[in-house]
């Protein structure tokens, strides 16, 4: 992690979205020499969506170093290169009894998408323990006139159509003691005008946590989330142009973009049942210091 106020990226943008990890300069940190696993999930099997890149490949890896074994879903075509990167760095970190990863490629605006992919993974591992969803675009619009019906059921399909799909389908899996973690943002707390339909779709998230949690209790099943500042990961500069791909991150306290190593570290708290079993719809905030009151 750069220092305080030092951080500069140099000026980038990627053409299309979903961005590719493995062109960013420089590369999202994933890993952390000093982050020390305890098989805090040893036996547990985990399904986290957009996993190839950013902050999902960082929480991948910190899973299946606690002792996970883990699938992934990806964009196919788009996102092939850094699927198989991660995959190959989940085969070389996997624990000695966790089963081998798997990545899946799949469109998870659809139900029968979500479905296929929670089915691929129950007939490999035969249950999931964890869902992770990850998964999310954005595209920037400086009035919301220029925001289309096209464009707003994209995103929200994306963000949290996939969401409701995959733990609908994800939950007849499911059992006490299991654990839902769903990414939602800053934004939904502080509001985005560069940003709307997505920050509209991390508003929607936050609520669904809450209301989810409480359907849940009685089944021993928690909900929680994980709403990070600025991360720097490929949605970044397939999102901003060069300037403010540069400048990322500088307007909040600590001065400097987050790395998704600093924010994979809540997924696991919250997927342990030793270390979060009473906590439940509520959100963690890995934001650089923004204070949030909601």
């Amino acid at each position: 992690m750069t220092s305080k106020g030092q951080q500069q990226f140099p000026p980038q943008k990627q053409d299309a979205q979903p961005g590719k990890e493995h062109v960013m300069n420089p590369i999202p940190q994933f890993t952390n020499p000093d982050y020390k696993p305890s098989n805090k999930l040893q036996g547990k099997v985990a399904l986290v969506t957009g996993g190839d890149s950013g902050i999902g490949r960082a929480v991948c890896l910190c899973f299946v170093r606690d002792g996970a074994t883990v699938a992934f879903t990806y964009v196919k075509s788009q996102e092939d290169k850094d699927a198989e990167d991660t995959l190959e760095m989940l085969r070389k970190d996997k624990t000695p009894d966790a089963k081998d990863p798997m990545a899946i490629s799949a469109d998870l605006g659809f139900d029968k998408n979500c479905k296929k992919v929670v089915d691929e993974v129950v007939n490999a591992y035969g249950r999931i323990d964890i869902l992770v969803n990850n998964a999310a675009e954005q595209y920037k619009a400086s009035s919301v006139e220029e925001i289309d019906e096209e464009r707003l059921e994209r995103v929200f399909r994306t963000n949290i159509f996939s969401y409701f799909f995959m733990a609908g389908h994800a939950l007849k899996h499911m059992k006490e003691g299991s654990s839902i973690i769903n990414t939602t943002s800053v934004n939904a707390y502080k509001g985005n005008d560069k940003l709307l339909d997505y920050t509209a779709t991390k508003g929607a998230i936050v609520a669904f946590t809450r209301a989810l949690s409480l359907q849940l209790v009685n089944k021993g099943i928690r909900v929680n989330g994980v709403a990070p500042g600025p991360i720097w990961t490929p949605l970044i500069p397939a999102s901003f142009d060069e300037e403010e791909t540069a400048k990322f991150g500088f307007n909040v306290p600590m001065k400097r973009a987050g790395q998704p190593i600093e924010v994979a570290p809540c997924y696991v708290f919250l997927a342990c049942n030793h270390c979060s079993s009473y906590i439940s719809g509520q959100v963690l905030h890995p934001n650089g210091g923004v204070i949030v009151n909601a």
